[in-house]
């Protein structure tokens, strides 16, 4: 599926992680893909890649975390494996993962962390 299929459908408050390879040349999200994610109750997207438009997207209730912006759309022509293992930045990243996010990082965890009000269960990778 695509980002923006998946994020069309009901989130329940989990976060999205989106492998994009580190790719620096597109941007894999924009506002538009992120208000879908707000209007389904999506908790956050985590993207190895670009987003464009984040000021907007830095407006929304939503966690959204990249390794930069771009201005240009991608292609959409990779449709993405849903709930695919995949690593970046030392993680690997699987759904079912409780995932903590704040100003200074990422953190995954395979149970729940107590004490931590951030947190939000992975719920699939593409």
């Amino acid at each position: 599926p695509t980002v923006r299929e998946v994020l069309s459908s009901p989130g329940y408050h989990q976060v999205l992680v989106v492998d994009g390879g580190g790719s620096k040349r597109v941007a894999i999200m924009g506002d538009q893909i992120a208000k879908l994610a707000v209007d389904n109750n999506w908790a956050g997207v985590i993207v190895n890649g670009c987003i464009r438009d984040s000021a907007i997207i830095n407006e929304l209730n939503i966690g959204v975390r990249a390794l930069g912006t771009h201005p240009v759309k991608s292609l959409k022509t990779y449709p993405g494996e849903k709930n695919a293992k995949c690593n970046f930045g030392g993680v690997e990243f699987v759904a079912g993962q409780w995932v903590y996010v704040d100003e200074d990082g990422i953190l995954v965890s395979e149970t729940p962390l107590h004490g931590h009000e951030n947190v939000n269960r992975l719920v699939g990778v593409i």
